[in-house]
């Protein structure tokens, strides 16, 4: 089906800039999403508290579309996410299961990974009164799917699910299937993170990422050399601001449409998107004059 460019900025429902493309790459980008044959996203939720679907599904914009379901139902094919969907049981599972055999998919994962008990402490869906654990379902579909995406630190490194004294065994997507990642860590992630994340990939084009699987592009400088109030009398680092080691564009884009983001509302940066988070630097707070 053949769709105007302005139908497919509409549908799309970021800017060019915001995604990181010239306008040819858009121009690819609608060639992709007019075809019937484009990958369809399976997006999966384990251990956590959903809180980073709500946060991509309270994406607020001046723009149309001014939130987030026509990026994730019209310029997406998003062909299974178990809240979001109508279907349930058995049908939804079908769906799934028909783009699993097809093999042509992006697979994008949520919440962290439990390993205890053989997976048994969090059920990912049952099919014909057979339960299938998360473990098993993250482990099956990453084999066939082109690329995995783990939203939320959960899902990229273990996140707040795996923290102490974690007696369900959680650990982070990469940690259990092994393979290579794109992780968007955050608690939650901003919504346009998963957005270019996944549009990268419907182009094809590479995601230059750093050692912890990030990409450099949303990650590659640290909070505080972007934080506005760097070197002023007004720095939380003394409150317990962990911006100095934490990496992302918060400070840039800010939140809820460039309303605020933490700093912003004056409270201390808390480093959501290190692999460490949320244990490190709980022991004491940080020292160190400014920079």
């Amino acid at each position: 089906m053949e769709i105007s460019r302005r139908e497919f900025l509409k549908l799309v429902g970021v800017s060019a800039a915001a995604l990181g493309l010239t306008l040819a790459e858009m121009g690819d980008l609608e060639k992709v999403l007019a075809n019937p044959k484009a990958p369809s996203v399976l997006w999966l939720t384990g251990a956590g508290c959903s809180g980073c679907s709500v946060s991509f599904l309270n994406r607020i914009s001046t723009d149309a579309p001014h939130t987030a379901g026509d990026v994730l139902i019209e310029s997406i094919n998003l062909a299974y996410h178990p809240t979001l969907m109508s279907a349930t049981g058995n049908q939804a599972v079908d769906v799934l299961q028909k783009v699993y055999k097809e093999g042509n998919y992006i697979l994008v994962i949520e919440g962290g990974v439990p390993t205890a008990f053989d997976g048994k402490s969090c059920i990912a869906w049952t099919y014909n009164g057979e339960q299938v654990t998360f473990k098993d379902a993250v482990i099956s579909l990453a084999k066939r799917a082109s690329n995995v995406v783990c939203i939320g630190t959960c899902a990229s490194f273990g996140g707040v699910t795996a923290a102490p004294p974690n007696p369900t065994g959680v650990k982070g997507v990469p940690a259990v299937i092994g393979t290579e990642t794109v992780n968007i860590p955050g608690c939650p992630p901003h919504p346009d993170w998963t957005v270019w994340a996944i549009v990268q990939l419907l182009l094809n084009k590479p995601i230059t990422k750093d050692v912890n699987g990030r990409p450099m592009e949303i990650y590659g400088i640290t909070v505080h050399r972007q934080c506005p109030r760097r070197g002023t009398d007004i720095c939380l680092e003394d409150l317990g601001c962990k911006g100095k080691r934490t990496y992302a564009n918060c400070p840039k884009i800010g939140w809820n449409n460039k309303v605020s983001w933490c700093i912003d509302a004056n409270a201390p940066c808390q480093g959501c998107t290190d692999p460490t988070y949320p244990m490190a630097g709980r022991s004491r707070m940080p020292r160190g004059g400014r920079n």
